[in-house]
């Protein structure tokens, strides 16, 4: 059992987690956007770890997976979803007037339904080795990068493309598209040819600098529905 001490390390990573998601949001505001997708990468970062270090010293504790799921919230949906309104407000529309100045507002359904999947995930026990729905980590990582180093090729995207593209996001944190998970039990070729060739490939991806993290998330997005389509076609007789 943890001591009085070190029971409090996994929620303080957790609150480093939040705060980092609430600097992000300010970054986003000032169109800092380099600096708002480096804070989404530390939450992602202190979110990896405040689970590990519970487990490590036995810290688990009902309002730790509260704050975990609160943090989550500002670091994974409120975050990106203030840098896509930044985008969209003062970048895509800056002269925009009347009812045009309200499409921006769309991008705050990113923060709803990333509240929507972690409750969903939550109260889910299916989720422990694997995902249903996109994990809001990977949605915030994809809108940051996408923002910060797509932004001149998405001003000549039609607004409707970007909307679309923000509903079916949203749609994919709900959904209940089988993803993989990136957690390893061994490290044999045989139990984890799926997750070494994934992290080979997005190895490849980073190259391409900061649009490469929104094409990894893309391309997990692809490798999985491609996974979860071969299992339909090809159905596993007991």
């Amino acid at each position: 059992m943890a001591n009085k001490f070190t029971k409090h390390i996994p929620n303080t990573i957790t609150c480093l987690n939040l705060f980092s998601g609430c600097i992000c949001c300010v970054m986003a505001i000032w169109h800092m956007y380099e600096f708002a997708l480096l804070c989404i990468i530390f939450s992602a970062i202190f979110d990896f770890f405040d689970g590990l270090t519970a487990r490590a010293l036995d810290a688990h504790s009902i309002i730790g997976k509260d704050i975990d799921s609160l943090a989550d919230d500002i670091s994974f949906g409120l975050a990106p979803a203030m840098m896509v309104f930044a985008f969209l407000k003062y970048d895509y529309l800056p002269d925009a007037v009347g009812f045009m100045e309200l499409f921006p507002f769309i991008a705050f359904l990113i923060a709803v339904f990333s509240a929507l999947r972690l409750a969903k995930f939550n109260n889910d026990s299916r989720q422990t080795t694997s995902f249903y729905g996109l994990p809001v980590p990977a949605n915030a990582l994809f809108w940051g990068a996408s923002v910060t180093g797509l932004s001149n090729w998405m001003l000549n995207l039609p607004l409707l493309i970007i909307i679309f593209a923000i509903l079916v996001f949203c749609w994919l944190l709900v959904s209940e598209l089988p993803m993989f998970s990136l957690k390893f039990k061994n490290l044999t070729w045989a139990d984890n040819k799926l997750r070494f060739v994934f992290l080979a490939i997005s190895v490849a991806l980073l190259f391409f600098g900061i649009p490469g993290i929104a094409l990894i998330i893309l391309w997990y997005i692809t490798l999985s529905a491609g996974i979860w389509m071969f299992d339909m076609l090809n159905p596993k007789v007991e």
